[in-house]
């Protein structure tokens, strides 16, 4: 990902609408992410950082508010949210909730970017984490998703290996259960399969696998990434 570009998540069940959206934001110079409902959406936000989320209200399963309360339980994200119900008292709502701007449907794709620019303006300027996970004899890049030692060379991993980095570096220093990481990574992992991957990555990383620095277990509780 570019690193001047600005990294959207929109949140909609329309299929249309999505596309639409993704389409007309990367044309204006956005990076864009589609989700079409809450679940995915959290799958998203537990993997990326985003500058801004477009959500829709109206929504199967849990809807854009509830997915907006989650949200705000731990991210500041900026949110705009995007919906049919464009009563005053639906919009009053959502700005109580923790959105930071509503726009009822239908929209014009011109006004949409317009708000998006301006409360990304309004959004403090904060540090961006580093890219780069420092494990002292080597270091993974976030965006290639390469582990090089410090000669350089690459150390293979495999992608269940480039998906735990990935998740783990982008929250470094937050713990995540077992169950947490087996559901975002999905397919077939389990509990025990996630110790297996972990211990697997401890000896690619750590310069005593046995005695981990960087990939910590927290006992009763999970692991945690503490990178350099």
């Amino acid at each position: 990902m570019e690193q001047d570009k600005k990294h959207i998540l929109v949140v909609d069940d329309d299929i249309g609408i999505r596309t639409l959206l993704g389409r007309f934001l990367a044309e204006q110079g956005f990076v864009a992410s589609l989700a079409k409902d809450a679940k995915e959406a959290m799958m998203f936000l537990n993997q990326y950082k985003f500058d801004l989320l477009v959500l829709d209200v109206m929504m199967p399963g849990m809807n854009g508010f509830e997915l907006l309360k989650d949200v705000r339980a731990e991210n500041n994200v900026p949110v705009l949210m995007l919906t049919a119900m464009g009563e005053t008292e639906n919009r009053i709502f959502g700005l109580t909730t923790g959105a930071d701007d509503y726009l009822p449907k239908p929209f014009d794709t011109t006004e949409l970017i317009l708000r998006i620019k301006n409360i990304l303006k309004r959004v403090p300027t904060v540090p961006v984490a580093t890219d780069v996970l420092n494990f002292g004899s080597c270091f993974y890049d976030m965006h290639t998703k390469e582990l090089k030692n410090q000669d350089g060379e690459v150390i293979h991993l495999t992608n269940i290996e480039q998906q735990l980095l990935s998740v783990l570096g982008h929250k470094s220093g937050q713990v995540f259960t077992r169950e947490k990481l087996a559901e975002l990574l999905g397919g077939d992992n389990n509990l025990r399969s996630i110790d297996v991957q972990m211990t697997r990555l401890r000896k690619k990383i750590e310069k005593d696998s046995k005695n981990p620095r960087y990939l910590q277990t927290v006992r009763g509780k999970g692991y945690v990434l503490l990178p350099k």
